[in-house]
Protein backbone atom coordinates (compact mmCIF):
# COMPACT_ATOMS: atom_id res chain seq x y z
CA UNK A 1 0.00 0.00 0.00
CA UNK A 2 1.39 3.59 -1.11
CA UNK A 3 0.61 6.80 0.91
CA UNK A 4 0.99 10.24 -0.19
CA UNK A 5 1.55 13.61 1.80
CA UNK A 6 0.97 16.78 0.53
CA UNK A 7 1.94 20.32 2.14
CA UNK A 8 3.44 23.84 0.85
CA UNK A 9 5.19 23.33 4.54
CA UNK A 10 7.80 21.21 3.58
CA UNK A 11 8.64 20.72 7.34
CA UNK A 12 5.14 19.19 7.52
CA UNK A 13 5.48 16.71 4.96
CA UNK A 14 8.82 15.50 6.18
CA UNK A 15 7.75 15.39 9.78
CA UNK A 16 4.86 13.50 8.99
CA UNK A 17 6.45 11.06 5.85
CA UNK A 18 10.02 10.31 8.17
CA UNK A 19 8.65 10.14 11.88
CA UNK A 20 5.74 8.22 12.16
CA UNK A 21 5.50 4.17 12.06
CA UNK A 22 3.62 3.84 8.96
CA UNK A 23 5.01 0.94 8.32
CA UNK A 24 2.78 -0.72 11.28
CA UNK A 25 -0.05 -0.18 8.89
CA UNK A 26 0.74 -1.89 5.87
CA UNK A 27 1.96 0.82 4.51
CA UNK A 28 4.75 0.00 1.82
CA UNK A 29 6.02 3.58 1.10
CA UNK A 30 5.16 7.47 1.65
CA UNK A 31 5.57 9.68 -1.14
CA UNK A 32 6.48 13.23 -0.55
CA UNK A 33 4.36 16.49 -2.56
CA UNK A 34 5.27 19.97 -1.88
CA UNK A 35 2.03 21.23 -4.17
CA UNK A 36 -0.99 19.84 -5.70
CA UNK A 37 0.35 20.03 -8.93
CA UNK A 38 3.53 17.80 -7.97
CA UNK A 39 1.37 14.93 -5.72
CA UNK A 40 -0.72 14.79 -9.47
CA UNK A 41 2.25 13.85 -11.35
CA UNK A 42 3.18 11.03 -8.36
CA UNK A 43 -0.45 10.15 -8.31
CA UNK A 44 -0.36 9.59 -12.27
CA UNK A 45 3.13 7.44 -12.17
CA UNK A 46 2.19 5.64 -8.76
CA UNK A 47 -0.59 3.46 -7.28
CA UNK A 48 -1.29 5.51 -4.31
CA UNK A 49 -3.82 4.62 -2.25
CA UNK A 50 -3.87 6.92 0.18
CA UNK A 51 -3.75 11.35 0.25
CA UNK A 52 -2.85 13.05 3.22
CA UNK A 53 -3.33 16.90 1.97
CA UNK A 54 -3.15 20.59 3.55
CA UNK A 55 -6.15 22.19 2.44
CA UNK A 56 -4.71 26.13 1.95
CA UNK A 57 -1.75 25.62 -0.57
CA UNK A 58 -0.83 28.45 -3.40
CA UNK A 59 -2.07 27.52 -7.07
CA UNK A 60 -4.37 24.48 -6.13
CA UNK A 61 -5.92 23.69 -2.65
CA UNK A 62 -6.29 20.65 -1.06
CA UNK A 63 -10.16 20.56 -2.22
CA UNK A 64 -9.23 21.54 -5.58
CA UNK A 65 -6.47 18.44 -5.50
CA UNK A 66 -9.18 15.80 -4.25
CA UNK A 67 -11.90 16.97 -6.74
CA UNK A 68 -9.57 16.50 -9.85
CA UNK A 69 -8.02 13.17 -8.09
CA UNK A 70 -11.93 11.72 -8.02
CA UNK A 71 -12.03 12.37 -11.92
CA UNK A 72 -9.22 10.18 -12.17
CA UNK A 73 -10.03 7.85 -9.50
CA UNK A 74 -12.60 7.09 -7.03
CA UNK A 75 -11.08 4.81 -4.85
CA UNK A 76 -8.16 6.44 -3.65
CA UNK A 77 -9.27 7.06 0.13
CA UNK A 78 -8.49 11.02 0.92
CA UNK A 79 -7.85 12.78 4.61
CA UNK A 80 -7.25 17.02 4.95
CA UNK A 81 -5.81 18.66 7.17
CA UNK A 82 -6.26 22.14 7.79
CA UNK A 83 -5.18 25.40 10.23
CA UNK A 84 -8.76 26.61 10.32
CA UNK A 85 -12.15 25.11 11.24
CA UNK A 86 -13.75 25.89 8.25
CA UNK A 87 -16.89 24.75 8.11
CA UNK A 88 -17.47 25.64 4.05
CA UNK A 89 -13.97 23.23 3.42
CA UNK A 90 -15.42 20.72 5.86
CA UNK A 91 -18.00 20.25 3.89
CA UNK A 92 -16.39 20.16 0.27
CA UNK A 93 -14.24 17.82 1.27
CA UNK A 94 -17.18 15.23 3.13
CA UNK A 95 -18.61 16.33 -0.50
CA UNK A 96 -15.75 14.60 -2.26
CA UNK A 97 -15.76 11.57 0.03
CA UNK A 98 -12.81 12.77 2.11
CA UNK A 99 -12.51 10.12 4.62
CA UNK A 100 -11.60 12.89 7.48
CA UNK A 101 -11.30 16.38 8.21
CA UNK A 102 -8.44 17.22 10.71
CA UNK A 103 -7.31 20.34 12.58
CA UNK A 104 -3.54 20.80 12.26
CA UNK A 105 -1.34 19.92 14.42
CA UNK A 106 -3.17 16.32 14.45
CA UNK A 107 -2.50 14.11 17.67
CA UNK A 108 -1.17 10.84 16.67
CA UNK A 109 -4.28 9.35 17.75
CA UNK A 110 -6.12 11.47 15.13
CA UNK A 111 -4.30 11.00 12.65
CA UNK A 112 -3.80 7.04 13.22
CA UNK A 113 -7.47 6.34 13.11
CA UNK A 114 -7.51 8.38 10.17
CA UNK A 115 -5.41 6.40 8.29
CA UNK A 116 -6.88 3.43 9.92
CA UNK A 117 -10.45 4.15 8.88
CA UNK A 118 -9.10 4.69 5.09
CA UNK A 119 -7.21 1.36 5.17
CA UNK A 120 -10.56 -0.54 6.52
CA UNK A 121 -12.48 1.15 3.67
CA UNK A 122 -9.83 -0.12 1.11
CA UNK A 123 -9.83 -4.03 2.40
CA UNK A 124 -13.59 -3.87 2.60
CA UNK A 125 -13.76 -3.08 -1.08
CA UNK A 126 -11.45 -5.01 -2.53
CA UNK A 127 -12.13 -8.26 -0.54
CA UNK A 128 -15.79 -7.41 -2.29
CA UNK A 129 -13.94 -7.59 -5.72
CA UNK A 130 -11.46 -9.86 -4.70
CA UNK A 131 -13.81 -12.60 -2.69
CA UNK A 132 -12.74 -16.85 -3.63
CA UNK A 133 -16.34 -16.96 -2.79
CA UNK A 134 -18.06 -14.37 -5.37
CA UNK A 135 -15.82 -15.53 -8.01
CA UNK A 136 -16.60 -19.23 -7.05
CA UNK A 137 -20.01 -18.39 -7.67
CA UNK A 138 -19.53 -16.73 -10.63
CA UNK A 139 -17.62 -19.26 -12.14
CA UNK A 140 -20.31 -21.81 -11.54
CA UNK A 141 -23.45 -19.84 -12.45
CA UNK A 142 -21.96 -17.91 -15.14
CA UNK A 143 -19.28 -19.45 -16.95
CA UNK A 144 -19.16 -17.86 -20.54
CA UNK A 145 -17.76 -20.59 -22.56
CA UNK A 146 -18.88 -18.93 -25.72
CA UNK A 147 -17.28 -15.54 -24.80
CA UNK A 148 -14.06 -17.33 -24.15
CA UNK A 149 -13.61 -19.38 -26.99
CA UNK A 150 -14.93 -16.57 -29.62
CA UNK A 151 -11.73 -14.83 -28.05
CA UNK A 152 -9.37 -17.30 -27.88
CA UNK A 153 -10.50 -18.33 -31.85
CA UNK A 154 -9.69 -14.22 -32.53
CA UNK A 155 -6.33 -14.66 -30.93
CA UNK A 156 -5.30 -18.03 -33.09
CA UNK A 157 -6.18 -16.02 -35.66
CA UNK A 158 -9.07 -18.30 -36.68
CA UNK A 159 -10.61 -16.67 -39.86
CA UNK A 160 -14.25 -15.17 -39.41
CA UNK A 161 -15.28 -12.18 -42.02
CA UNK A 162 -16.45 -9.03 -40.32
CA UNK A 163 -20.85 -9.77 -40.71
CA UNK A 164 -19.53 -13.32 -38.57
CA UNK A 165 -18.35 -11.02 -35.91
CA UNK A 166 -20.87 -8.50 -35.60
CA UNK A 167 -23.46 -11.61 -35.17
CA UNK A 168 -21.35 -13.33 -32.70
CA UNK A 169 -20.75 -10.32 -30.67
CA UNK A 170 -24.29 -9.01 -30.63
CA UNK A 171 -25.74 -12.86 -30.12
CA UNK A 172 -23.20 -13.05 -26.79
CA UNK A 173 -24.45 -9.42 -26.11
CA UNK A 174 -20.67 -8.55 -25.89
CA UNK A 175 -20.59 -4.56 -26.27
CA UNK A 176 -17.53 -4.40 -28.62
CA UNK A 177 -17.53 -3.38 -32.07
CA UNK A 178 -15.46 -2.59 -35.19
CA UNK A 179 -12.09 0.26 -34.07
CA UNK A 180 -9.99 0.32 -31.69
CA UNK A 181 -8.83 -1.58 -29.16
CA UNK A 182 -5.83 -2.92 -27.07
CA UNK A 183 -4.93 -6.38 -25.58
CA UNK A 184 -3.59 -6.31 -22.06
CA UNK A 185 -1.66 -10.11 -21.54
CA UNK A 186 -1.32 -11.22 -17.66
CA UNK A 187 1.14 -13.56 -16.74
CA UNK A 188 0.62 -14.98 -12.70
CA UNK A 189 4.09 -15.40 -11.66
CA UNK A 190 5.32 -17.90 -9.40
CA UNK A 191 3.69 -17.26 -5.87
CA UNK A 192 0.27 -18.51 -7.73
CA UNK A 193 2.20 -22.53 -8.00
CA UNK A 194 0.28 -23.22 -4.72
CA UNK A 195 -2.88 -22.57 -6.10
CA UNK A 196 -2.02 -25.17 -9.03
CA UNK A 197 -3.73 -28.23 -8.04
CA UNK A 198 -6.64 -26.65 -6.25
CA UNK A 199 -8.07 -23.20 -6.70
CA UNK A 200 -5.83 -21.88 -10.02
CA UNK A 201 -9.51 -21.34 -11.75
CA UNK A 202 -10.74 -19.50 -8.74
CA UNK A 203 -7.67 -16.74 -8.57
CA UNK A 204 -7.57 -16.59 -12.93
CA UNK A 205 -11.60 -15.37 -12.41
CA UNK A 206 -10.45 -13.34 -9.44
CA UNK A 207 -7.86 -11.41 -11.61
CA UNK A 208 -10.65 -11.59 -13.96
CA UNK A 209 -12.77 -9.53 -11.88
CA UNK A 210 -10.67 -7.35 -10.32
CA UNK A 211 -9.81 -6.09 -13.80
CA UNK A 212 -13.61 -5.69 -14.89
CA UNK A 213 -13.42 -3.60 -11.81
CA UNK A 214 -10.45 -1.36 -11.83
CA UNK A 215 -10.84 -0.98 -15.95
CA UNK A 216 -14.72 -1.04 -16.43
CA UNK A 217 -15.54 3.04 -15.64
CA UNK A 218 -13.43 3.74 -18.52
CA UNK A 219 -13.64 0.65 -21.25
CA UNK A 220 -15.27 -2.42 -22.04
CA UNK A 221 -13.46 -5.88 -21.01
CA UNK A 222 -13.67 -9.06 -22.32
CA UNK A 223 -10.59 -11.56 -20.34
CA UNK A 224 -9.86 -15.60 -21.21
CA UNK A 225 -6.84 -17.67 -20.42
CA UNK A 226 -5.48 -18.62 -23.46
CA UNK A 227 -3.47 -21.84 -24.11
CA UNK A 228 0.27 -20.13 -23.03
CA UNK A 229 -1.17 -19.59 -19.38
CA UNK A 230 -1.67 -16.11 -20.11
CA UNK A 231 -5.05 -14.14 -18.69
CA UNK A 232 -5.77 -12.15 -22.02
CA UNK A 233 -8.25 -8.93 -21.77
CA UNK A 234 -8.81 -7.00 -24.82
CA UNK A 235 -10.36 -3.40 -23.99
CA UNK A 236 -12.09 -0.59 -25.53
CA UNK A 237 -12.99 2.76 -24.54
CA UNK A 238 -16.60 3.30 -23.50
CA UNK A 239 -18.68 5.40 -25.81
CA UNK A 240 -19.35 8.69 -24.51
CA UNK A 241 -17.09 8.21 -21.63
CA UNK A 242 -14.43 10.94 -20.69
CA UNK A 243 -12.13 12.91 -23.21
CA UNK A 244 -9.11 10.75 -21.39
CA UNK A 245 -5.27 10.25 -22.61
CA UNK A 246 -6.16 6.36 -23.50
CA UNK A 247 -2.00 4.96 -23.36
CA UNK A 248 -1.31 6.91 -20.02
CA UNK A 249 -4.70 5.69 -18.86
CA UNK A 250 -3.82 2.62 -19.64
CA UNK A 251 -0.87 2.06 -18.06
CA UNK A 252 -2.01 3.48 -14.89
CA UNK A 253 -4.90 0.82 -14.86
CA UNK A 254 -2.55 -1.94 -15.20
CA UNK A 255 -0.07 -0.45 -12.63
CA UNK A 256 -3.47 -0.86 -10.50
CA UNK A 257 -4.17 -4.25 -11.11
CA UNK A 258 -1.02 -5.37 -10.47
CA UNK A 259 -0.90 -3.43 -6.94
CA UNK A 260 -3.99 -4.34 -5.96
CA UNK A 261 -3.59 -8.32 -6.93
CA UNK A 262 -0.49 -8.36 -4.59
CA UNK A 263 -1.73 -6.57 -1.85
CA UNK A 264 -5.46 -8.78 -1.79
CA UNK A 265 -3.69 -12.45 -3.48
CA UNK A 266 -0.29 -11.92 -2.07
CA UNK A 267 0.84 -12.51 -5.71
CA UNK A 268 2.52 -10.58 -8.14
CA UNK A 269 1.92 -9.99 -11.81
CA UNK A 270 4.35 -9.12 -14.80
CA UNK A 271 1.86 -7.50 -17.73
CA UNK A 272 2.33 -6.57 -21.52
CA UNK A 273 -0.45 -4.11 -23.25
CA UNK A 274 -0.80 -2.92 -26.35
CA UNK A 275 -0.78 0.00 -28.61
CA UNK A 276 -4.54 0.81 -30.12
CA UNK A 277 -5.35 -1.32 -32.86
CA UNK A 278 -8.27 -2.19 -35.65
CA UNK A 279 -10.18 -4.53 -33.98
CA UNK A 280 -10.86 -7.23 -35.10
CA UNK A 281 -8.47 -6.78 -37.81
CA UNK A 282 -5.33 -6.77 -36.46
CA UNK A 283 -6.19 -8.91 -33.13
CA UNK A 284 -4.03 -12.05 -33.60
CA UNK A 285 -1.10 -10.06 -35.20
CA UNK A 286 -0.97 -7.83 -31.82
CA UNK A 287 -1.30 -10.99 -29.89
CA UNK A 288 1.44 -12.73 -31.09
CA UNK A 289 3.32 -9.53 -30.88
CA UNK A 290 2.46 -9.02 -27.23
CA UNK A 291 3.35 -12.95 -26.34
CA UNK A 292 6.89 -12.72 -27.84
CA UNK A 293 7.83 -9.30 -25.37
CA UNK A 294 7.25 -11.52 -22.55
CA UNK A 295 10.19 -13.25 -24.01
CA UNK A 296 12.61 -10.67 -25.57
CA UNK A 297 11.85 -8.14 -23.14
CA UNK A 298 10.16 -9.06 -19.86
CA UNK A 299 11.77 -12.66 -19.44
CA UNK A 300 12.22 -13.93 -16.49
CA UNK A 301 12.13 -10.79 -14.60
CA UNK A 302 9.42 -10.42 -12.49
CA UNK A 303 6.55 -7.62 -11.86
CA UNK A 304 6.89 -5.22 -14.77
CA UNK A 305 3.97 -3.41 -16.85
CA UNK A 306 5.29 -3.15 -20.63
CA UNK A 307 3.97 -1.47 -23.68
CA UNK A 308 4.70 -2.39 -26.89
CA UNK A 309 3.89 1.04 -28.58
CA UNK A 310 -2.69 -30.59 -38.55
CA UNK A 311 -4.77 -36.21 -41.50
CA UNK A 312 -5.83 -39.53 -39.52
CA UNK A 313 -3.48 -40.59 -37.23
CA UNK A 314 -1.64 -43.61 -38.33
CA UNK A 315 -1.94 -46.98 -35.93
CA UNK A 316 1.04 -48.01 -36.97
CA UNK A 317 3.87 -47.67 -36.03
CA UNK A 318 2.35 -45.27 -33.20
CA UNK A 319 2.94 -41.26 -32.78
CA UNK A 320 4.67 -39.29 -30.78
CA UNK A 321 2.62 -38.16 -28.02
CA UNK A 322 4.34 -36.29 -26.05
CA UNK A 323 5.69 -33.68 -29.19
CA UNK A 324 2.64 -32.48 -29.86
CA UNK A 325 0.62 -32.56 -26.77
CA UNK A 326 0.22 -29.35 -25.52
CA UNK A 327 1.70 -27.09 -25.00
CA UNK A 328 3.93 -28.23 -27.90
CA UNK A 329 7.46 -26.78 -27.57
CA UNK A 330 6.89 -23.95 -30.29
CA UNK A 331 4.65 -22.19 -27.80
CA UNK A 332 6.92 -22.81 -25.20
CA UNK A 333 9.47 -21.36 -26.69
CA UNK A 334 7.80 -18.35 -27.97
CA UNK A 335 6.09 -17.66 -24.28
CA UNK A 336 10.01 -17.91 -22.86
CA UNK A 337 8.98 -20.88 -20.11
CA UNK A 338 12.50 -22.20 -20.42
CA UNK A 339 12.45 -24.65 -17.62
CA UNK A 340 9.31 -26.01 -19.41
CA UNK A 341 10.71 -26.64 -22.65
CA UNK A 342 13.71 -28.04 -21.29
CA UNK A 343 10.64 -30.62 -19.29
CA UNK A 344 9.00 -31.25 -22.92
CA UNK A 345 12.30 -32.48 -24.25
CA UNK A 346 13.06 -34.73 -21.98
CA UNK A 347 9.53 -36.13 -22.28
CA UNK A 348 9.80 -36.76 -26.05
CA UNK A 349 13.01 -38.26 -25.74
CA UNK A 350 12.14 -40.61 -22.32
CA UNK A 351 9.08 -41.73 -24.59
CA UNK A 352 11.14 -42.65 -27.63
CA UNK A 353 13.06 -44.64 -25.18
CA UNK A 354 10.41 -46.44 -23.60
CA UNK A 355 8.33 -47.41 -27.00
CA UNK A 356 10.31 -46.31 -29.93
CA UNK A 357 14.18 -47.47 -29.11
CA UNK A 358 15.15 -48.59 -32.27
CA UNK A 359 13.07 -46.46 -34.46
CA UNK A 360 15.28 -43.98 -36.48
CA UNK A 361 12.22 -42.71 -37.91
CA UNK A 362 10.31 -41.64 -34.53
CA UNK A 363 14.25 -40.01 -33.71
CA UNK A 364 13.97 -38.28 -36.87
CA UNK A 365 10.56 -36.99 -36.60
CA UNK A 366 11.61 -35.80 -33.49
CA UNK A 367 14.48 -34.07 -34.69
CA UNK A 368 12.98 -31.99 -37.96
CA UNK A 369 9.83 -30.31 -35.35
CA UNK A 370 12.41 -29.72 -32.55
CA UNK A 371 15.04 -28.19 -34.91
CA UNK A 372 11.93 -26.60 -36.83
CA UNK A 373 10.94 -25.24 -33.54
CA UNK A 374 14.56 -23.76 -32.18
CA UNK A 375 15.20 -22.24 -36.24
CA UNK A 376 11.44 -20.47 -35.39
CA UNK A 377 12.30 -18.78 -32.26
CA UNK A 378 15.97 -17.40 -33.59
CA UNK A 379 14.08 -16.05 -36.49
CA UNK A 380 10.96 -14.51 -34.63
CA UNK A 381 13.91 -12.81 -32.78
CA UNK A 382 16.11 -11.92 -35.74
CA UNK A 383 18.21 -14.60 -35.82
CA UNK A 384 19.91 -17.00 -37.48
CA UNK A 385 20.04 -20.68 -36.03
CA UNK A 386 23.56 -21.13 -37.18
CA UNK A 387 25.30 -18.09 -35.86
CA UNK A 388 23.74 -18.95 -32.44
CA UNK A 389 25.09 -22.63 -32.71
CA UNK A 390 28.59 -22.09 -33.84
CA UNK A 391 29.90 -25.79 -34.12
CA UNK A 392 27.12 -27.16 -33.01
CA UNK A 393 24.96 -26.92 -36.64
CA UNK A 394 27.51 -29.23 -38.07
CA UNK A 395 25.98 -31.96 -36.43
CA UNK A 396 22.43 -30.84 -37.42
CA UNK A 397 23.50 -30.63 -41.13
CA UNK A 398 25.74 -34.17 -41.11
CA UNK A 399 22.86 -35.85 -39.72
CA UNK A 400 24.65 -36.95 -36.43
CA UNK A 401 21.88 -34.83 -33.82
CA UNK A 402 19.23 -37.44 -34.73
CA UNK A 403 21.52 -40.36 -35.13
CA UNK A 404 20.33 -42.08 -31.71
CA UNK A 405 17.87 -40.97 -29.05
CA UNK A 406 20.90 -39.68 -26.86
CA UNK A 407 22.74 -37.45 -29.09
CA UNK A 408 19.26 -36.45 -29.71
CA UNK A 409 19.04 -35.36 -26.37
CA UNK A 410 22.31 -33.82 -25.82
CA UNK A 411 22.30 -31.33 -28.96
CA UNK A 412 18.63 -30.35 -28.54
CA UNK A 413 18.54 -29.79 -24.45
CA UNK A 414 22.28 -27.83 -25.78
CA UNK A 415 20.58 -25.70 -28.68
CA UNK A 416 17.83 -25.18 -25.76
CA UNK A 417 20.36 -23.60 -23.61
CA UNK A 418 22.20 -21.69 -26.31
CA UNK A 419 19.05 -20.06 -27.44
CA UNK A 420 17.98 -19.01 -23.91
CA UNK A 421 21.49 -17.32 -23.57
CA UNK A 422 21.13 -15.51 -26.98
CA UNK A 423 17.63 -14.15 -26.14
CA UNK A 424 18.79 -13.11 -22.47
CA UNK A 425 22.09 -10.94 -24.38
CA UNK A 426 19.58 -9.33 -26.64
CA UNK A 427 17.24 -8.17 -23.34
CA UNK A 428 20.46 -7.27 -21.58
CA UNK A 429 21.19 -4.94 -25.04
CA UNK A 430 17.92 -3.82 -25.58
CA UNK A 431 17.62 -2.54 -21.91
CA UNK A 432 21.57 -1.31 -22.06
CA UNK A 433 20.38 0.89 -24.82
CA UNK A 434 17.58 2.36 -22.93
CA UNK A 435 19.75 3.11 -19.97
CA UNK A 436 22.18 4.94 -22.45
CA UNK A 437 19.19 6.96 -24.18
CA UNK A 438 18.09 8.30 -20.90
CA UNK A 439 21.25 9.18 -19.84
CA UNK A 440 22.31 11.22 -23.05
CA UNK A 441 18.88 12.83 -23.10
CA UNK A 442 19.61 13.86 -18.63
CA UNK A 443 23.02 15.39 -19.86
CA UNK A 444 22.01 17.27 -23.14
CA UNK A 445 18.51 18.66 -21.28
CA UNK A 446 19.09 18.73 -17.37
CA UNK A 447 17.78 22.57 -17.11
CA UNK A 448 14.65 21.50 -18.50
CA UNK A 449 12.01 19.09 -17.25
CA UNK A 450 13.17 15.43 -16.42
CA UNK A 451 10.98 13.93 -14.23
CA UNK A 452 10.39 10.02 -14.22
CA UNK A 453 7.29 10.77 -16.45
CA UNK A 454 9.14 12.40 -19.13
CA UNK A 455 11.74 10.11 -18.96
CA UNK A 456 9.65 7.42 -19.57
CA UNK A 457 7.70 9.24 -22.23
CA UNK A 458 11.06 9.70 -24.24
CA UNK A 459 11.69 5.78 -24.40
CA UNK A 460 7.89 5.21 -24.61
CA UNK A 461 8.47 2.69 -21.68
CA UNK A 462 6.18 2.95 -18.33
CA UNK A 463 7.84 4.76 -15.67
CA UNK A 464 7.88 1.96 -13.14
CA UNK A 465 9.18 -0.39 -15.95
CA UNK A 466 11.80 2.10 -16.66
CA UNK A 467 12.67 2.66 -13.17
CA UNK A 468 13.33 -1.33 -13.07
CA UNK A 469 15.34 -1.85 -15.99
CA UNK A 470 17.92 1.14 -15.01
CA UNK A 471 18.17 -0.28 -11.42
CA UNK A 472 18.66 -3.87 -12.54
CA UNK A 473 21.49 -2.22 -15.73
CA UNK A 474 23.12 0.19 -13.37
CA UNK A 475 22.10 -0.48 -9.71
CA UNK A 476 21.63 3.41 -9.15
CA UNK A 477 17.59 4.52 -8.91
CA UNK A 478 16.95 7.26 -11.89
CA UNK A 479 16.53 9.81 -9.09
CA UNK A 480 19.72 9.48 -7.71
CA UNK A 481 21.04 9.64 -10.87
CA UNK A 482 20.01 13.05 -11.83
CA UNK A 483 20.84 13.82 -8.37
CA UNK A 484 23.76 13.11 -8.36
CA UNK A 485 24.89 14.58 -11.98
CA UNK A 486 23.16 17.50 -10.79
CA UNK A 487 25.62 17.66 -7.95
CA UNK A 488 28.56 16.73 -10.41
CA UNK A 489 27.73 19.48 -12.88
CA UNK A 490 27.47 22.27 -9.85
CA UNK A 491 31.01 21.54 -8.31
CA UNK A 492 32.21 21.50 -11.89
CA UNK A 493 30.42 25.16 -12.76
CA UNK A 494 31.57 26.19 -9.22
CA UNK A 495 35.16 25.65 -10.12
CA UNK A 496 35.64 26.37 -13.77
CA UNK A 497 33.30 29.05 -14.57
CA UNK A 498 32.79 32.67 -13.20
CA UNK A 499 28.87 32.11 -13.32
CA UNK A 500 26.51 33.40 -10.61
CA UNK A 501 25.25 30.90 -8.11
CA UNK A 502 21.67 31.99 -9.09
CA UNK A 503 22.47 31.06 -12.97
CA UNK A 504 24.14 27.66 -11.82
CA UNK A 505 21.26 26.56 -10.36
CA UNK A 506 18.77 27.39 -13.63
CA UNK A 507 21.45 25.31 -15.91
CA UNK A 508 21.65 22.15 -13.85
CA UNK A 509 17.36 22.72 -13.23
CA UNK A 510 17.15 24.08 -10.07
CA UNK A 511 14.61 27.39 -10.78
CA UNK A 512 14.88 28.05 -7.01
CA UNK A 513 18.41 29.34 -6.46
CA UNK A 514 17.82 28.83 -2.69
CA UNK A 515 16.54 25.42 -3.13
CA UNK A 516 19.64 24.91 -4.65
CA UNK A 517 22.03 26.02 -2.06
CA UNK A 518 20.11 24.27 0.98
CA UNK A 519 20.28 20.61 -1.62
CA UNK A 520 23.82 21.28 -2.40
CA UNK A 521 24.93 22.44 1.70
CA UNK A 522 23.08 19.34 2.52
CA UNK A 523 24.82 17.37 0.26
CA UNK A 524 28.54 18.55 1.02
CA UNK A 525 28.38 20.07 4.54
CA UNK A 526 28.98 23.94 2.52
CA UNK A 527 26.99 26.40 0.32
CA UNK A 528 27.87 26.87 -3.41
CA UNK A 529 30.47 29.61 -2.51
CA UNK A 530 31.92 28.21 0.35
CA UNK A 531 32.54 25.64 -2.12
CA UNK A 532 34.21 27.98 -4.94
CA UNK A 533 36.26 29.86 -2.08
CA UNK A 534 37.75 26.64 -1.12
CA UNK A 535 36.05 25.71 2.18
CA UNK A 536 35.35 22.16 3.22
CA UNK A 537 33.10 20.94 6.44
CA UNK A 538 34.87 20.49 9.56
Amino acid sequence: MQMIIVDDEAHWVDNLSLTKPWHTFGIEQVHKAYSGMEALQIIATHPIDIVISDVQMPEMTGIQLIETIRKQDKRIKCIILSGHSDFDYAKQALQHKAVDYLLKPPTDDELFGAVETAIQQINSEWELVSSLERTQFTLRENLPLLKGQLLLDGLQGHRMSPEEWERKLTNYGLPFHDGECALMLVRLEEEFGRFKDNGQPLIEYAIINMAEEIMGEFMEVWGVKEEHGYLVFLLQMKAGGPAIEQESMLEKLSSQLQNKVKQFLKGSLSIVITAWFPFPAQLSERFRKAASYFRQIVGDEREFVMRVSEGEPSTEPGPLDALYLPPTLIHLLEAGHWDAAEAKLLAVCAELEEKFPVSWEHCMEAGFVITASFTNLAHRNGLRLGNLLGADIEALQNGEAFASINKLKKWSIGVLHKLQEGTASDVKDIRSLYVKKIQEYTDKNLHLDVSLRVLADHVNLHPTHLSKIYKIETGEGISEYISRLRMERACHMLKTTVKKVYEISREIGYMDPAYFIKVFKRQFGVTPQEYRDGKTTT
